[in-house]
């Protein structure tokens, strides 16, 4: 499958034009049950025409004019209804204006599909969802599988072919999880890097922003584009590009995700990179804080949707997602200010250990696990949401920007992921040791 920046280069050499490229992206949403909530069909036509002609006339708006694009359903969307994947939101006013960063790409030209699948309120990492259905996970053929959450149908909508680019956002992992069971690009952004106004919340601390993409250049161009820059990127060679491989995350999971992440690593060092193999004392540290103390963005979960947890709109939730919300009604105050302090120190503590490296982990400790089962068990679905969450989390708590990159598959044809986070502002270094990864591995 092309990458957007290969769509683009069509368009510019009339091999394929926007309204075709459209076309094709509608046909294939409609053949994909559960990816999107609601389609734009009416505006994408506009904007699709729109771009044609500028191509013809050699006068597109950005590199990306008439790419299609598709939304996670917390983005507002002028004149769509924003239901957060939620049952209770089905007749909530649609929006008046797209938000920013949807008006942003808007301007370079770009298409909008239509808003895709979540797990409701995007409190999940699994990908479930009980009123909009669940989008199943295009790889692997022996059952169905999650798709990974929140962002499902925008990974599956990247994964199966419909959309090259689609925007996530990602407060525990929400970006990165569903990449990795995916087999695609996930980029989570820092959390101050785009403007998070018109986007649905969960936890305003956490919560951040990011396109999943079938390659880092897609999302370097997504990222200037959201910047309001236009510029060149070229892979630079990893030669003496330092690495640290956390080894402490290389226990407790599944062989080939061990397997394959050890296999890149190699070919890392093969082309030149600098890769240290420790424990990294932050990132342990963090995942014991998370384990002992709580999960930060349950308070503010909570504090956020305390209204609708009182009020009848309550019984229309998904009963895994308000027992969640409701666990930390009673949670200490004491509680959260720990989490607050120890959160600070850790990221200080982090830029100095990391001293310019890049943190290698893996994505997700598994590979996409059977859908029906977690469908049927709420222990089981509680279990496996802790554990698919489990390492992307302290990357969200420490406002690590990541890239997931497909690091190989399993047996069953089910890929597996990458992890590469640096500390929070480096997005711009991160993105750019990405693209050096990516062109190495060439998976």
């Amino acid at each position: 499958m092309s990458d957007a920046t290969s769509m683009a280069q069509a368009f510019a050499s009339g091999r394929n034009d926007p309204v075709q490229a459209l076309e094709q992206a509608l046909v294939h949403a409609s053949m994909a049950p559960s990816v999107f909530i609601s389609l734009t069909a009416e505006r994408a036509r506009r904007e699709a025409e729109a771009a044609a002609a500028r191509w013809r006339a050699g006068q597109p708006l950005s590199a990306f004019d008439g790419v299609p694009l598709a939304w996670k359903d917390l983005f507002d969307v002028a004149g769509s209804i924003t239901t957060a994947g939620a049952a209770y939101r089905r007749k909530a006013a649609p929006a008046l204006v797209d938000a920013p960063s949807v008006g942003l790409l808007c301007r370079a030209g770009m298409v909008s599909l239509g808003k895709t699948n979540l797990s409701e309120l995007a409190y999940s990492g699994l990908g479930l969802n009980p009123h909009f259905g669940t989008p199943h996970n295009p790889n692997g053929s022996d059952q169905p599988r999650i798709p990974g959450g929140s962002s499902s149908g925008s990974a599956v909508a990247v994964a199966a072919g419909i959309v090259p680019i689609a925007m996530g956002t990602d407060t525990a992992g929400s970006i990165r999880i569903p990449a990795a069971l995916n087999g695609v690009v996930g980029y989570r952004s820092s959390c101050r890097r785009y403007s998070r106004d018109g986007v649905f919340p969960l936890a305003h601390t956490l919560d951040s922003l990011g396109p999943l993409t079938r390659s880092v250049r897609d999302a370097l161009a997504i990222d200037d584009l959201l910047n309001g820059r236009t510029q060149q990127h070229v892979a630079r060679s990893l030669k003496g590009q330092h690495f640290v491989l956390e080894q402490g995350t290389l226990e407790d999971i599944e062989p080939a995700v061990r397997n394959n992440l050890l296999r890149a690593v190699d070919q890392l060092k093969a082309a030149g990179a600098l890769i240290e193999v420790r424990a990294s004392a932050t990132f342990q540290a963090t995942l014991n804080l998370i384990k002992q103390d709580g999960w930060l963005g349950s308070f503010e979960a909570f504090a956020l949707h305390e209204n609708l947890l009182d009020s009848r709109d309550a019984e229309q939730l998904d009963p895994r997602v308000r027992r969640r919300l409701e666990a930390a009604r009673e949670l200490p105050a004491s509680q959260l200010l720990h989490l607050i302090d120890a959160r600070r120190r850790l990221q200080l503590q982090l830029v100095d250990e990391l001293d310019g490296a890049v943190l290698i982990t893996p994505t997700v400790a598994h590979v996409a696990p059977a859908l029906a089962p977690l469908q049927a068990d709420d222990e089981l679905f509680v279990k496996t949401n802790l554990a698919t969450l489990r390492l992307t989390m302290p990357g969200s708590l420490l406002d690590m920007p990541g890239v997931s990159l497909p690091s190989g598959r399993d047996a069953l044809g089910l890929p597996t992921g990458l992890l590469l986070s640096a500390p929070s502002g480096e997005d711009a270094r991160l993105l750019r040791a990405a693209l050096s990864v990516e062109t190495t591995l060439n998976f």
